[in-house]
């Protein structure tokens, strides 16, 4: 048999929980001789597993960190028995076997998986989904050709759509044959003395009291306050409590979200914003064009690149006079050559690219090697036409990579072509880039300025709205395919796209208002995922406004008002 977690580590403490019971239950000792005496001799040193022997026959015990093989013991009917552990990686789970004393070669039969998933893999649709592949796959395929495997799985629903409200669901998941335990089936109907309960309890608390008024009040009304209700487990409670409809209640009176996650398997659905997209509509916007394929209606090419110190993250737009795009590629530098990866644990880094160079010049380095790449390259056009990329922007906003990022726009062969950017937060509080007041030499457009500056950095670039711009993209994105200012995805395949679809999702809205206007003022959802791919589409529709691009009802007047002055009138200035 094998057990599963979601972690290798985590697995290995379940085994450890085993190996305990094993060596120190009085009752298996007592029903188990044959299985414990062995166990025992080991004395906790396992240099002496190899040496064991019961009637002159080695037990060919084995007692490791990951795998336990109980002794070899005649008559025995847990003889050989293996118990291993593996973490949910498909990696881990393929491919286990074990040969017993007798050259027979078996392979699992039994799995047993204990929350498989993460809270981080819950909120990933792309994590949630190649788990439920490994499960189907990886971990039900164990027993090899030719072989069934019974599994058993204990796992608790983070939040809706999550791996295990996929497994528990029998439409989707028959196999598993899922049973969604609760808590509380039904709670107390008199919601009145509850809530009076609720009140002398909360008034208790803040009064550093223990709660215990609010418990003598349920034992007076008990009768008419367990009405109604029915509770899986009767005799679940704290002792300063009188039954488990009273805990259940406790428990939902603290954090009612995490009851009904933890305690009743029904996660409280969050809204976070309007309307807003979710990662399965995001990736069904699939245009059917080969990637990097551009349209034959595209006018122009841009590209963003997000500086990070583990890597660059890029995207590459083709766009449409009325804001028509097509997202024709994306990817990092150095490349992952993985479907799924995070910034925290990206495998190939800049640095790797570049030995013995500092920070600054790993970044310079990775710049040089994509824009060369990238900006360098016709790109195919339907119509038998070659274009190149029109305006690359290259995030500055990270502090430590700001200078080199302008040294780099400066000195470039493209400097035609690239161009720092900086995000800014224009909350509903803030001054909106209309209201600035513009200077000689500046360029002013939809919610993004490039100021005439000098200085240390005295090289232009670009300001950004980010969360006018976010809103402006998303909105594209909801367009419905065929319609014009729809945003789409190159090639058929929704799975290529999944990684993709939750960086686009990584933020949600807030509508704010303040100073007599409304802002969508956006931010990154409680987990703090990667959101780097959604401001590399921001980055390249603000350089596609930037070489002319209009969206009907959006145009800017970026005419320069200047007071006229007649020619009398200066020359009495001058006197």
């Amino acid at each position: 048999m094998c057990l599963i977690a979601a972690s290798a580590d985590r697995a290995k403490n379940l085994l450890e929980n085993i190996k305990v019971w094993l060596e120190t239950n009085e009752r298996l000792h007592e029903d188990f001789p044959e299985v414990t005496l062995p166990i025992l001799a080991l004395e906790r040193i396992t240099n002496r597993q190899k040496g064991q022997k019961h009637n002159g026959v080695s037990t060919r015990i084995e007692w490791a960190a990951d795998k336990i093989v109980l002794p070899t013991i005649e008559g025995s009917t847990a003889s050989g028995v293996v118990i291993s552990c593996s973490g949910m990686k498909g990696s881990d789970i393929r491919g286990q076997n074990h040969a017993r004393a007798d050259g027979k070669v078996v392979r699992p039969q039994l799995v047993m998986v204990d929350d498989p998933q993460t809270t981080e893999s819950a909120w990933s649709p792309s994590q949630s989904q190649r788990r439920e592949s490994i499960l189907a796959g990886d971990v039900l395929g164990m027993a090899g050709p030719g072989k069934k495997i019974s599994g058993l799985m204990a796992c608790t629903v983070i939040r809706p759509g999550d791996m295990a409200d996929n497994i528990l669901d029998r439409e989707k998941h028959p196999e598993w044959q899922g049973e969604r335990t609760k808590m509380v089936y039904v709670f107390p109907s008199n919601e009145k003395l509850w809530a009076q309960y609720a009140e002398i309890r909360a008034d208790s608390l803040r009064n550093d009291g223990d709660g215990s008024q609010a418990t003598e009040f349920y034992r007076e009304n008990r009768e008419a306050m367990d009405a109604g209700s029915v509770i899986a487990w009767p005799e679940r409670h704290n002792v300063d409590e009188l039954s488990a409809i009273q805990h259940a209640m406790n428990l939902r009176l603290r954090d009612e979200a995490a009851f009904f996650a933890e305690y009743q398997n029904e996660p409280v659905v969050e809204t976070e914003g309007e309307e807003m997209l979710n990662a399965d509509q995001i990736v069904a916007k699939l245009n059917g064009y080969n990637r990097g394929v551009v349209p034959i209606s595209c006018q122009n090419l841009t590209m963003f690149v997000d500086v990070q110190q583990k890597a660059l993250f890029w995207m590459l737009c083709g766009w449409e006079t009325d804001f028509t795009g097509y997202i024709l590629d994306y990817g990092t530098w150095p490349e992952q050559k993985r479907l799924y990866f995070t910034l925290r644990d990206i495998r190939r880094t800049i640095a790797q690219q570049k030995p013995g160079a500092g920070l600054e010049g790993a970044i310079y380095h990775a710049l040089e090697q994509l824009t060369e790449e990238k900006l360098s390259r016709l790109y195919h056009r339907e119509d038998g036409l070659d274009i190149k990329i029109d305006r690359c922007l290259i995030d500055a906003n990270w502090g430590q990579s700001t200078d080199v990022v302008y040294q780099f726009c400066r000195q470039s062969r493209f400097s035609g072509v690239v161009l720092p950017s900086h995000g800014k937060f224009v909350g509903a509080s803030s001054i909106p880039f209309s209201e600035y007041k513009r200077k000689r030499g500046d360029r002013v457009g939809l919610h993004w300025r490039i100021p005439n500056t000098t200085g240390k950095r005295a090289m232009r670039h670009v300001l950004i709205d980010t969360n006018y711009w976010k809103t402006f993209v998303h909105a594209r994105l909801a367009v419905a395919m065929g319609d014009p200012s729809a945003v789409s995805l190159f090639g058929r395949d929704e799975t290529t796209h999944r990684l993709l679809a939750e960086h686009l999702t990584a933020e949600y809205r807030i509508k704010t208002m303040a100073r007599d206007r409304t802002v969508d003022e956006w931010k990154l959802k409680a987990i703090r995922p990667d959101n780097h791919w959604l401001d590399c589409l921001v980055g390249c529709a603000v350089a596609a406004s930037m070489e002319g691009a209009k969206l009907f009802g959006t145009e800017f007047n970026t005419t320069r008002q200047t007071n006229r002055m007649k020619l009398s009138d200066l020359q009495r200035n001058r006197k």
